[in-house]
Protein backbone atom coordinates (compact mmCIF):
# COMPACT_ATOMS: atom_id res chain seq x y z
CA UNK A 1 0.00 0.00 0.00
CA UNK A 2 1.13 3.83 -1.11
CA UNK A 3 -0.09 4.23 2.80
CA UNK A 4 3.28 2.05 3.84
CA UNK A 5 5.63 4.94 3.46
CA UNK A 6 4.41 6.80 6.17
CA UNK A 7 3.83 3.50 8.55
CA UNK A 8 6.36 0.30 7.92
CA UNK A 9 9.60 0.11 9.03
CA UNK A 10 12.01 1.69 11.97
CA UNK A 11 12.86 4.72 9.67
CA UNK A 12 9.19 5.61 9.94
CA UNK A 13 8.87 5.98 13.71
CA UNK A 14 8.38 9.78 13.23
CA UNK A 15 5.63 9.42 10.84
CA UNK A 16 3.73 6.60 12.88
CA UNK A 17 4.11 8.84 16.39
CA UNK A 18 2.50 11.69 14.45
CA UNK A 19 -0.16 9.72 13.24
CA UNK A 20 -0.74 8.48 17.05
CA UNK A 21 -1.02 11.84 18.01
CA UNK A 22 -4.20 12.09 15.58
CA UNK A 23 -5.81 9.00 17.99
CA UNK A 24 -5.18 6.34 15.54
CA UNK A 25 -4.71 3.41 17.15
CA UNK A 26 -1.64 0.94 16.61
CA UNK A 27 -4.34 -2.11 16.60
CA UNK A 28 -5.54 -0.64 12.99
CA UNK A 29 -2.74 1.60 11.67
CA UNK A 30 -1.83 -1.31 9.20
CA UNK A 31 -5.17 -0.87 7.42
CA UNK A 32 -5.56 1.11 4.37
CA UNK A 33 -5.52 4.81 4.46
CA UNK A 34 -8.81 6.39 3.14
CA UNK A 35 -9.11 9.58 2.63
CA UNK A 36 -12.73 11.46 2.27
CA UNK A 37 -12.02 14.67 0.11
CA UNK A 38 -14.81 16.81 1.52
CA UNK A 39 -15.87 20.39 0.16
CA UNK A 40 -18.75 20.57 3.04
CA UNK A 41 -19.21 24.46 3.97
CA UNK A 42 -21.72 25.95 5.87
CA UNK A 43 -22.18 28.94 3.32
CA UNK A 44 -23.18 26.63 -0.02
CA UNK A 45 -26.98 24.57 0.17
CA UNK A 46 -25.82 21.97 -1.85
CA UNK A 47 -23.02 21.22 0.45
CA UNK A 48 -24.46 22.52 4.39
CA UNK A 49 -25.75 18.78 4.50
CA UNK A 50 -22.30 16.77 4.15
CA UNK A 51 -21.44 16.22 7.61
CA UNK A 52 -24.19 13.66 8.08
CA UNK A 53 -22.34 12.17 4.19
CA UNK A 54 -18.97 12.17 5.78
CA UNK A 55 -20.30 9.97 8.80
CA UNK A 56 -21.67 7.55 6.96
CA UNK A 57 -18.94 7.26 4.74
CA UNK A 58 -16.21 6.92 7.66
CA UNK A 59 -18.64 4.36 8.90
CA UNK A 60 -18.51 2.42 5.56
CA UNK A 61 -14.78 2.82 5.67
CA UNK A 62 -14.57 1.35 8.93
CA UNK A 63 -17.11 -1.75 8.43
CA UNK A 64 -14.65 -2.25 5.31
CA UNK A 65 -11.37 -2.59 7.19
CA UNK A 66 -10.31 0.64 6.58
CA UNK A 67 -9.22 3.98 7.95
CA UNK A 68 -10.69 6.98 7.09
CA UNK A 69 -8.75 10.79 7.51
CA UNK A 70 -11.33 13.73 6.40
CA UNK A 71 -10.14 16.83 4.89
CA UNK A 72 -11.71 19.98 3.07
CA UNK A 73 -11.58 21.43 0.06
CA UNK A 74 -12.95 25.07 -0.88
CA UNK A 75 -16.25 25.32 -3.19
CA UNK A 76 -17.96 28.02 -4.84
CA UNK A 77 -21.73 28.23 -5.07
CA UNK A 78 -22.32 29.93 -8.79
CA UNK A 79 -26.01 30.96 -7.58
CA UNK A 80 -24.44 33.43 -4.94
CA UNK A 81 -21.75 34.10 -7.11
CA UNK A 82 -23.66 35.05 -9.87
CA UNK A 83 -23.59 38.20 -11.39
CA UNK A 84 -20.39 40.19 -9.82
CA UNK A 85 -16.20 39.80 -9.50
CA UNK A 86 -16.71 36.55 -7.38
CA UNK A 87 -18.20 34.41 -10.39
CA UNK A 88 -14.65 35.18 -11.63
CA UNK A 89 -13.39 32.28 -9.02
CA UNK A 90 -15.79 29.92 -10.15
CA UNK A 91 -14.21 28.53 -12.47
CA UNK A 92 -10.76 28.87 -11.34
CA UNK A 93 -11.50 27.09 -8.46
CA UNK A 94 -11.50 23.54 -10.06
CA UNK A 95 -8.19 23.92 -11.02
CA UNK A 96 -7.73 24.97 -7.22
CA UNK A 97 -9.62 22.41 -6.08
CA UNK A 98 -7.77 19.64 -7.97
CA UNK A 99 -4.85 20.70 -6.73
CA UNK A 100 -5.25 20.40 -3.50
CA UNK A 101 -7.03 16.61 -3.50
CA UNK A 102 -3.82 16.22 -5.33
CA UNK A 103 -1.41 17.86 -2.76
CA UNK A 104 -3.15 16.04 0.67
CA UNK A 105 -3.32 12.90 -1.00
CA UNK A 106 0.30 12.38 -2.24
CA UNK A 107 1.95 14.62 0.90
CA UNK A 108 0.28 11.86 3.19
CA UNK A 109 0.43 8.95 0.42
CA UNK A 110 -3.45 8.23 0.77
CA UNK A 111 -4.38 4.35 -0.13
CA UNK A 112 -7.48 5.44 -1.75
CA UNK A 113 -10.23 8.43 -1.84
CA UNK A 114 -14.01 8.94 -1.07
CA UNK A 115 -14.48 12.46 -3.40
CA UNK A 116 -17.74 14.18 -1.28
CA UNK A 117 -18.90 16.47 -3.45
CA UNK A 118 -21.90 18.43 -4.95
CA UNK A 119 -21.91 21.98 -7.25
CA UNK A 120 -21.34 22.82 -10.42
CA UNK A 121 -16.93 23.06 -10.48
CA UNK A 122 -15.95 20.79 -7.61
CA UNK A 123 -17.10 17.04 -9.10
CA UNK A 124 -15.52 18.12 -12.26
CA UNK A 125 -12.24 19.08 -10.21
CA UNK A 126 -12.71 15.79 -8.14
CA UNK A 127 -12.63 13.96 -11.41
CA UNK A 128 -9.23 15.95 -12.72
CA UNK A 129 -7.84 15.08 -9.17
CA UNK A 130 -8.88 11.58 -9.49
CA UNK A 131 -7.64 11.03 -13.31
CA UNK A 132 -4.24 12.56 -12.25
CA UNK A 133 -3.36 10.38 -8.54
CA UNK A 134 -4.44 7.45 -10.01
CA UNK A 135 -5.07 5.92 -7.03
CA UNK A 136 -8.41 3.77 -5.95
CA UNK A 137 -11.10 6.49 -5.83
CA UNK A 138 -14.98 6.68 -5.45
CA UNK A 139 -16.83 9.72 -6.03
CA UNK A 140 -20.22 10.86 -4.10
CA UNK A 141 -22.06 13.56 -4.90
CA UNK A 142 -24.36 14.73 -2.12
CA UNK A 143 -27.58 14.80 -4.34
CA UNK A 144 -30.22 17.22 -5.30
CA UNK A 145 -32.27 19.53 -3.31
CA UNK A 146 -36.09 18.98 -3.23
CA UNK A 147 -38.23 21.52 -5.08
CA UNK A 148 -39.75 24.39 -3.63
CA UNK A 149 -43.68 24.92 -3.78
CA UNK A 150 -45.77 27.94 -3.14
CA UNK A 151 -49.36 28.52 -3.57
CA UNK A 152 -48.76 24.54 -4.60
CA UNK A 153 -47.20 26.33 -7.74
CA UNK A 154 -43.46 23.99 -7.84
CA UNK A 155 -40.47 26.04 -8.24
CA UNK A 156 -37.07 25.71 -8.75
CA UNK A 157 -34.01 28.08 -8.09
CA UNK A 158 -33.89 29.89 -11.33
CA UNK A 159 -37.61 29.88 -12.39
CA UNK A 160 -38.52 31.18 -8.72
CA UNK A 161 -35.90 33.91 -8.32
CA UNK A 162 -33.42 34.61 -11.51
CA UNK A 163 -36.39 34.50 -13.84
CA UNK A 164 -38.97 35.91 -10.58
CA UNK A 165 -36.67 39.02 -11.46
CA UNK A 166 -37.53 39.30 -14.75
CA UNK A 167 -41.35 38.75 -13.86
CA UNK A 168 -40.84 41.92 -11.15
CA UNK A 169 -39.04 44.09 -13.41
CA UNK A 170 -41.58 43.63 -16.37
CA UNK A 171 -44.24 44.47 -13.72
CA UNK A 172 -45.67 41.17 -13.73
CA UNK A 173 -45.63 40.59 -10.01
CA UNK A 174 -45.20 42.65 -6.99
CA UNK A 175 -42.19 42.68 -4.78
CA UNK A 176 -44.31 40.97 -2.16
CA UNK A 177 -44.83 37.86 -4.35
CA UNK A 178 -41.32 37.83 -5.32
CA UNK A 179 -40.33 37.86 -1.70
CA UNK A 180 -42.74 35.05 -1.61
CA UNK A 181 -40.76 33.20 -4.60
CA UNK A 182 -37.27 33.63 -2.88
CA UNK A 183 -38.14 32.30 0.65
CA UNK A 184 -39.84 29.19 -0.98
CA UNK A 185 -37.50 28.13 -4.00
CA UNK A 186 -34.72 26.25 -2.34
CA UNK A 187 -36.79 24.39 0.75
CA UNK A 188 -33.84 21.96 1.81
CA UNK A 189 -30.12 21.59 1.13
CA UNK A 190 -28.67 20.16 -2.07
CA UNK A 191 -28.07 20.72 -5.59
CA UNK A 192 -30.25 23.04 -7.52
CA UNK A 193 -33.07 21.11 -8.44
CA UNK A 194 -33.07 21.47 -12.21
CA UNK A 195 -30.35 19.78 -15.03
CA UNK A 196 -28.21 22.49 -14.11
CA UNK A 197 -24.51 22.03 -13.96
CA UNK A 198 -23.95 20.16 -10.56
CA UNK A 199 -26.63 17.50 -11.52
CA UNK A 200 -25.22 17.29 -15.02
CA UNK A 201 -22.20 16.45 -13.66
CA UNK A 202 -23.44 14.48 -11.24
CA UNK A 203 -24.98 12.19 -13.95
CA UNK A 204 -22.25 12.47 -15.85
CA UNK A 205 -20.37 11.07 -13.10
CA UNK A 206 -22.70 7.98 -12.96
CA UNK A 207 -22.51 7.80 -16.53
CA UNK A 208 -18.81 7.32 -16.27
CA UNK A 209 -19.03 4.64 -14.01
CA UNK A 210 -16.82 6.98 -11.24
CA UNK A 211 -20.77 6.97 -8.33
CA UNK A 212 -22.76 4.09 -7.01
CA UNK A 213 -25.97 3.17 -9.06
CA UNK A 214 -28.63 6.38 -8.47
CA UNK A 215 -26.01 8.60 -6.41
CA UNK A 216 -26.71 11.21 -9.24
CA UNK A 217 -30.13 11.42 -8.19
CA UNK A 218 -30.96 10.39 -4.13
CA UNK A 219 -32.08 13.47 -2.81
CA UNK A 220 -29.66 15.22 0.03
CA UNK A 221 -31.73 14.63 2.30
CA UNK A 222 -32.69 11.40 2.13
CA UNK A 223 -32.42 8.07 3.66
CA UNK A 224 -30.96 6.47 -0.01
CA UNK A 225 -28.46 9.04 0.04
CA UNK A 226 -27.23 8.19 3.25
CA UNK A 227 -27.02 4.34 2.12
CA UNK A 228 -25.07 5.17 -0.75
CA UNK A 229 -22.57 7.38 1.61
CA UNK A 230 -22.28 4.70 3.35
CA UNK A 231 -21.92 1.73 0.61
CA UNK A 232 -19.55 4.09 -1.10
CA UNK A 233 -16.79 4.11 2.16
CA UNK A 234 -16.95 0.27 1.87
CA UNK A 235 -16.47 0.04 -1.76
CA UNK A 236 -13.67 2.53 -1.44
CA UNK A 237 -11.86 -0.08 0.88
CA UNK A 238 -12.56 -2.72 -1.60
CA UNK A 239 -11.39 -0.95 -4.82
CA UNK A 240 -7.86 -0.44 -2.48
CA UNK A 241 -7.99 -4.04 -2.49
CA UNK A 242 -8.68 -5.18 -5.94
CA UNK A 243 -6.48 -2.26 -7.42
CA UNK A 244 -9.31 -0.75 -9.22
CA UNK A 245 -7.98 2.76 -10.30
CA UNK A 246 -9.78 5.78 -11.82
CA UNK A 247 -7.99 4.82 -15.31
CA UNK A 248 -9.15 1.97 -15.69
CA UNK A 249 -12.84 3.45 -15.47
CA UNK A 250 -12.51 6.56 -17.12
CA UNK A 251 -11.33 6.22 -20.69
CA UNK A 252 -12.16 7.38 -24.08
CA UNK A 253 -15.05 5.41 -24.30
CA UNK A 254 -16.96 6.39 -21.14
CA UNK A 255 -16.29 9.84 -21.23
CA UNK A 256 -17.79 9.75 -25.01
CA UNK A 257 -20.85 7.73 -23.37
CA UNK A 258 -21.12 10.49 -21.17
CA UNK A 259 -21.31 13.09 -24.00
CA UNK A 260 -24.07 11.10 -25.39
CA UNK A 261 -25.77 10.60 -22.14
CA UNK A 262 -25.72 14.83 -21.80
CA UNK A 263 -27.07 15.25 -25.18
CA UNK A 264 -29.85 12.82 -24.09
CA UNK A 265 -30.45 14.88 -21.27
CA UNK A 266 -30.03 18.31 -22.39
CA UNK A 267 -27.49 19.01 -19.76
CA UNK A 268 -25.54 22.14 -18.77
CA UNK A 269 -23.17 23.93 -21.97
CA UNK A 270 -20.06 23.67 -19.01
CA UNK A 271 -20.06 20.38 -19.30
CA UNK A 272 -18.46 20.52 -22.44
CA UNK A 273 -15.66 22.44 -20.88
CA UNK A 274 -15.34 19.44 -18.05
CA UNK A 275 -15.48 16.99 -20.25
CA UNK A 276 -12.44 18.38 -21.90
CA UNK A 277 -10.27 18.67 -18.78
CA UNK A 278 -10.90 15.88 -17.35
CA UNK A 279 -9.83 14.03 -20.66
CA UNK A 280 -6.74 16.11 -21.16
CA UNK A 281 -5.50 15.48 -17.66
CA UNK A 282 -6.58 11.95 -18.04
CA UNK A 283 -4.01 11.70 -21.32
CA UNK A 284 -7.06 10.65 -23.36
CA UNK A 285 -7.27 12.07 -26.75
CA UNK A 286 -11.10 14.04 -26.43
CA UNK A 287 -11.82 16.87 -28.31
CA UNK A 288 -14.42 19.28 -29.86
CA UNK A 289 -14.71 17.39 -33.11
CA UNK A 290 -15.97 14.07 -30.37
CA UNK A 291 -18.89 16.48 -29.36
CA UNK A 292 -19.75 17.11 -33.37
CA UNK A 293 -19.01 13.73 -34.40
CA UNK A 294 -21.77 12.11 -31.34
CA UNK A 295 -24.55 14.92 -31.73
CA UNK A 296 -26.15 13.70 -35.59
CA UNK A 297 -26.09 10.19 -33.69
CA UNK A 298 -28.88 10.73 -30.34
CA UNK A 299 -31.85 13.03 -30.04
CA UNK A 300 -32.76 14.38 -26.81
CA UNK A 301 -34.64 11.99 -24.67
CA UNK A 302 -35.54 13.57 -21.29
CA UNK A 303 -36.57 17.39 -20.59
CA UNK A 304 -36.33 18.74 -17.39
CA UNK A 305 -36.47 22.12 -15.74
CA UNK A 306 -35.27 24.56 -16.63
CA UNK A 307 -36.76 23.35 -20.19
CA UNK A 308 -39.44 21.58 -18.91
CA UNK A 309 -41.59 21.42 -15.54
CA UNK A 310 -39.63 17.90 -14.48
CA UNK A 311 -37.19 18.04 -11.94
CA UNK A 312 -34.51 16.47 -10.51
CA UNK A 313 -36.97 14.33 -8.09
CA UNK A 314 -39.55 13.91 -11.02
CA UNK A 315 -35.86 11.97 -12.80
CA UNK A 316 -34.89 9.83 -9.63
CA UNK A 317 -38.35 8.76 -9.55
CA UNK A 318 -38.72 7.69 -13.34
CA UNK A 319 -35.26 5.54 -12.94
CA UNK A 320 -32.44 8.20 -12.68
CA UNK A 321 -29.30 7.30 -14.41
CA UNK A 322 -29.88 3.56 -14.20
CA UNK A 323 -33.00 4.29 -16.81
CA UNK A 324 -31.18 6.20 -19.16
CA UNK A 325 -28.06 3.10 -19.68
CA UNK A 326 -31.02 1.17 -20.43
CA UNK A 327 -31.99 3.76 -22.59
CA UNK A 328 -28.58 3.73 -24.43
CA UNK A 329 -26.98 0.82 -23.66
CA UNK A 330 -27.71 -1.73 -26.12
CA UNK A 331 -29.63 0.28 -28.41
CA UNK A 332 -26.86 3.08 -29.46
CA UNK A 333 -23.86 1.03 -31.01
CA UNK A 334 -21.80 4.34 -30.03
CA UNK A 335 -22.62 3.97 -26.43
CA UNK A 336 -20.01 1.38 -25.07
CA UNK A 337 -20.02 -0.95 -21.51
CA UNK A 338 -17.28 -0.52 -19.72
CA UNK A 339 -16.43 -0.75 -15.57
CA UNK A 340 -17.56 1.16 -12.38
CA UNK A 341 -16.28 1.45 -9.10
CA UNK A 342 -19.47 -0.38 -7.97
CA UNK A 343 -18.01 -3.68 -9.30
CA UNK A 344 -20.59 -3.99 -11.77
CA UNK A 345 -20.40 -3.28 -15.68
CA UNK A 346 -22.83 -0.25 -17.39
CA UNK A 347 -24.34 -3.39 -19.27
CA UNK A 348 -25.31 -5.05 -15.77
CA UNK A 349 -26.53 -1.81 -14.08
CA UNK A 350 -29.19 -1.06 -17.45
CA UNK A 351 -30.57 -5.08 -17.44
CA UNK A 352 -31.43 -4.21 -13.75
CA UNK A 353 -33.25 -1.05 -14.28
CA UNK A 354 -36.53 0.44 -14.02
CA UNK A 355 -37.59 3.04 -16.64
CA UNK A 356 -40.87 5.27 -16.61
CA UNK A 357 -40.72 5.89 -20.67
CA UNK A 358 -43.46 8.74 -19.78
CA UNK A 359 -40.33 11.11 -18.64
CA UNK A 360 -37.33 9.13 -19.85
CA UNK A 361 -38.08 7.81 -23.63
CA UNK A 362 -37.17 5.84 -25.90
CA UNK A 363 -34.69 6.62 -28.53
CA UNK A 364 -37.06 6.20 -31.23
CA UNK A 365 -39.56 8.60 -29.34
CA UNK A 366 -36.97 11.26 -28.31
CA UNK A 367 -38.58 14.63 -27.14
CA UNK A 368 -37.16 16.85 -29.70
CA UNK A 369 -35.66 16.59 -33.13
CA UNK A 370 -31.79 17.76 -31.67
CA UNK A 371 -29.76 16.62 -29.48
CA UNK A 372 -29.35 18.57 -26.01
CA UNK A 373 -26.59 20.59 -26.83
CA UNK A 374 -24.71 21.57 -30.36
CA UNK A 375 -21.44 22.76 -31.33
CA UNK A 376 -21.28 25.90 -33.22
CA UNK A 377 -18.72 27.01 -35.93
CA UNK A 378 -18.73 30.40 -38.35
CA UNK A 379 -16.75 33.36 -38.54
CA UNK A 380 -17.92 34.79 -34.68
CA UNK A 381 -16.58 31.11 -33.75
CA UNK A 382 -14.03 29.79 -35.92
CA UNK A 383 -12.69 27.31 -33.10
CA UNK A 384 -16.49 26.59 -31.93
CA UNK A 385 -19.06 27.67 -29.56
CA UNK A 386 -21.27 25.94 -27.38
CA UNK A 387 -25.27 26.22 -27.20
CA UNK A 388 -27.84 24.41 -25.20
CA UNK A 389 -30.39 23.26 -27.62
CA UNK A 390 -32.92 22.02 -25.04
CA UNK A 391 -33.37 25.29 -23.85
CA UNK A 392 -34.25 26.70 -27.16
CA UNK A 393 -37.79 27.11 -28.45
CA UNK A 394 -37.92 25.10 -32.07
CA UNK A 395 -39.21 28.25 -33.96
CA UNK A 396 -36.02 29.64 -32.62
CA UNK A 397 -33.61 27.49 -34.32
CA UNK A 398 -32.68 30.10 -36.92
CA UNK A 399 -32.43 33.50 -35.55
CA UNK A 400 -30.86 36.83 -37.24
CA UNK A 401 -30.67 40.08 -35.39
CA UNK A 402 -28.72 43.52 -34.66
CA UNK A 403 -25.40 43.00 -32.63
CA UNK A 404 -25.86 45.61 -29.28
CA UNK A 405 -22.39 45.51 -28.27
CA UNK A 406 -21.12 45.24 -24.72
CA UNK A 407 -17.60 44.61 -22.83
CA UNK A 408 -18.44 42.94 -19.80
CA UNK A 409 -21.65 41.14 -18.02
CA UNK A 410 -22.35 44.85 -15.99
CA UNK A 411 -22.78 47.06 -19.11
CA UNK A 412 -25.18 44.33 -20.41
CA UNK A 413 -27.23 44.37 -17.16
CA UNK A 414 -27.71 47.96 -17.30
CA UNK A 415 -28.95 47.96 -21.02
CA UNK A 416 -31.17 45.49 -20.26
CA UNK A 417 -32.72 46.91 -16.64
CA UNK A 418 -32.81 50.25 -18.47
CA UNK A 419 -35.13 48.60 -20.99
CA UNK A 420 -32.51 49.38 -24.12
CA UNK A 421 -32.43 45.66 -25.32
CA UNK A 422 -35.71 45.12 -27.60
CA UNK A 423 -37.21 42.17 -29.98
CA UNK A 424 -34.49 41.10 -32.77
CA UNK A 425 -31.71 42.21 -30.78
CA UNK A 426 -28.68 39.91 -30.18
CA UNK A 427 -26.87 40.67 -27.02
CA UNK A 428 -23.01 40.83 -27.71
CA UNK A 429 -21.05 40.43 -24.06
CA UNK A 430 -17.16 39.78 -24.91
CA UNK A 431 -14.13 40.13 -22.64
CA UNK A 432 -15.70 37.40 -20.64
CA UNK A 433 -13.50 34.61 -21.23
CA UNK A 434 -11.11 32.34 -19.74
CA UNK A 435 -8.05 35.09 -19.76
CA UNK A 436 -10.12 37.85 -20.75
CA UNK A 437 -12.67 37.92 -17.41
CA UNK A 438 -10.50 36.96 -16.30
CA UNK A 439 -12.21 33.50 -15.22
CA UNK A 440 -15.11 32.98 -17.66
CA UNK A 441 -18.16 34.42 -15.43
CA UNK A 442 -21.19 32.63 -16.15
CA UNK A 443 -23.94 34.74 -17.96
CA UNK A 444 -27.46 33.54 -16.14
CA UNK A 445 -27.91 37.14 -14.52
CA UNK A 446 -28.73 38.45 -18.12
CA UNK A 447 -30.03 35.66 -19.95
CA UNK A 448 -32.29 35.17 -16.55
CA UNK A 449 -33.43 38.43 -17.12
CA UNK A 450 -34.48 38.20 -20.96
CA UNK A 451 -36.43 34.89 -20.47
CA UNK A 452 -38.10 37.24 -17.42
CA UNK A 453 -39.05 39.66 -19.06
CA UNK A 454 -40.60 37.71 -22.29
CA UNK A 455 -37.50 38.32 -24.59
CA UNK A 456 -36.40 34.26 -24.61
CA UNK A 457 -37.68 33.77 -28.14
CA UNK A 458 -37.36 37.29 -28.88
CA UNK A 459 -33.87 39.03 -29.10
CA UNK A 460 -30.84 36.49 -28.43
CA UNK A 461 -27.32 36.59 -26.63
CA UNK A 462 -23.96 35.66 -27.84
CA UNK A 463 -20.73 35.69 -25.70
CA UNK A 464 -17.28 34.24 -25.13
CA UNK A 465 -18.07 33.73 -21.69
CA UNK A 466 -19.85 31.08 -20.29
CA UNK A 467 -23.81 30.40 -19.35
CA UNK A 468 -25.37 28.14 -16.15
CA UNK A 469 -26.83 25.04 -16.87
CA UNK A 470 -30.09 26.88 -15.92
CA UNK A 471 -29.81 29.04 -18.45
CA UNK A 472 -32.18 29.13 -21.11
CA UNK A 473 -33.07 30.82 -24.33
CA UNK A 474 -31.02 31.97 -27.48
CA UNK A 475 -28.04 32.16 -25.83
CA UNK A 476 -24.29 31.18 -27.33
CA UNK A 477 -21.36 30.80 -24.94
CA UNK A 478 -17.52 29.58 -24.71
CA UNK A 479 -16.87 31.78 -28.33
CA UNK A 480 -13.46 30.93 -29.15
CA UNK A 481 -11.46 32.67 -30.07
CA UNK A 482 -12.24 35.18 -27.09
CA UNK A 483 -12.08 38.61 -27.62
CA UNK A 484 -8.80 39.21 -25.15
CA UNK A 485 -6.98 36.67 -27.67
CA UNK A 486 -8.40 38.87 -30.61
CA UNK A 487 -11.13 36.31 -31.18
CA UNK A 488 -13.91 37.74 -33.64
CA UNK A 489 -16.24 38.41 -31.10
CA UNK A 490 -13.77 41.52 -30.30
CA UNK A 491 -14.65 43.48 -34.04
CA UNK A 492 -18.50 43.23 -33.98
CA UNK A 493 -20.02 46.85 -33.94
CA UNK A 494 -23.23 48.10 -32.97
CA UNK A 495 -25.82 47.29 -35.36
CA UNK A 496 -24.20 44.14 -37.08
CA UNK A 497 -26.09 41.81 -38.31
CA UNK A 498 -25.59 38.50 -37.10
CA UNK A 499 -27.19 35.12 -37.70
CA UNK A 500 -27.46 32.04 -35.36
CA UNK A 501 -28.83 28.61 -37.33
CA UNK A 502 -28.95 25.64 -35.01
CA UNK A 503 -30.07 23.68 -37.69
CA UNK A 504 -26.56 23.96 -39.69
CA UNK A 505 -24.55 24.51 -36.34
CA UNK A 506 -23.17 28.05 -37.40
CA UNK A 507 -23.16 31.68 -35.69
CA UNK A 508 -21.91 34.26 -38.35
CA UNK A 509 -21.23 37.84 -38.84
CA UNK A 510 -22.63 38.97 -41.79
CA UNK A 511 -20.24 41.19 -43.26
CA UNK A 512 -17.55 40.76 -45.39
CA UNK A 513 -14.24 38.83 -45.61
CA UNK A 514 -12.73 42.23 -46.71
CA UNK A 515 -14.48 44.23 -44.11
CA UNK A 516 -13.96 41.95 -41.16
CA UNK A 517 -9.93 42.25 -42.45
CA UNK A 518 -10.19 46.11 -42.34
CA UNK A 519 -11.58 45.95 -38.25
CA UNK A 520 -8.65 43.34 -37.67
CA UNK A 521 -6.02 45.60 -38.86
CA UNK A 522 -7.11 48.73 -36.86
CA UNK A 523 -7.85 46.81 -33.70
CA UNK A 524 -5.34 46.40 -30.24
CA UNK A 525 -7.76 43.59 -27.96
CA UNK A 526 -7.96 44.96 -24.50
CA UNK A 527 -5.03 43.20 -22.23
CA UNK A 528 -7.23 41.81 -19.46
CA UNK A 529 -11.12 42.84 -20.21
CA UNK A 530 -12.66 44.32 -17.28
CA UNK A 531 -10.67 42.99 -14.44
CA UNK A 532 -7.06 43.93 -14.62
CA UNK A 533 -5.43 41.14 -12.17
CA UNK A 534 -1.85 42.14 -11.23
CA UNK A 535 -1.62 40.04 -8.03
CA UNK A 536 -3.23 36.48 -6.28
CA UNK A 537 -4.92 33.68 -7.48
CA UNK A 538 -6.78 35.18 -10.52
CA UNK A 539 -3.43 36.96 -11.99
CA UNK A 540 -1.73 33.77 -12.38
CA UNK A 541 -5.00 31.96 -13.62
CA UNK A 542 -5.35 34.65 -16.43
CA UNK A 543 -1.41 34.01 -17.32
CA UNK A 544 -1.78 30.03 -17.34
CA UNK A 545 -5.39 29.07 -18.67
CA UNK A 546 -5.95 27.77 -21.99
CA UNK A 547 -8.99 28.77 -23.93
CA UNK A 548 -12.85 27.03 -23.69
CA UNK A 549 -12.46 24.59 -26.83
CA UNK A 550 -10.04 23.23 -25.05
CA UNK A 551 -11.37 22.84 -21.39
CA UNK A 552 -10.35 26.06 -19.76
CA UNK A 553 -7.27 24.16 -18.50
CA UNK A 554 -4.08 25.68 -17.07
Amino acid sequence: MRSDNIKKGIAHAPHRSLLYATGVSPKVIDRPFIGIASSFTDIVPGHTGMRDLERQIEKGIHSAGGLSFIFGVPVVCDGIAMGHNGMRYSLPSRELIADCVETMANAHQLDGLVLLTNCDKVTPAMLIAASRLNIPSIVVTAGPMLDGECKCDKLTMIKGTFEGIGRYRSGQITEEELTELELNSCPTAGSCQGMYTANTMACLTEVMGMSLPMCATAAAVSSLKKRIAFESGMRAVELVKEDIKPLDIITRDSLRNAILADYALGGSTNSVLHLLAIANTAGIDLKLEDFEELSPVIRQTIKLDPSAAPTMTDFHNAGGVPALLKTLYGHLNEFKDGKTVSGMNISEIAKEAWIDESLIHPLDKPVTTQPGLGILHGNIAPDGAVIKISGVDEKCYHFKGKAKVFDCEEDAMKALEGDDIKEGDVVVIRYEGPKGSPGMREMLSPTSLLVGKGLGTKAALITDGRFSGGTRGICVGHICPEAANGGNIALIKDGDDIEIDIENRSVNLLISDEELETRRKNFTPKKSGNAVCKSGYLSKYSKLVQDASHGAVI
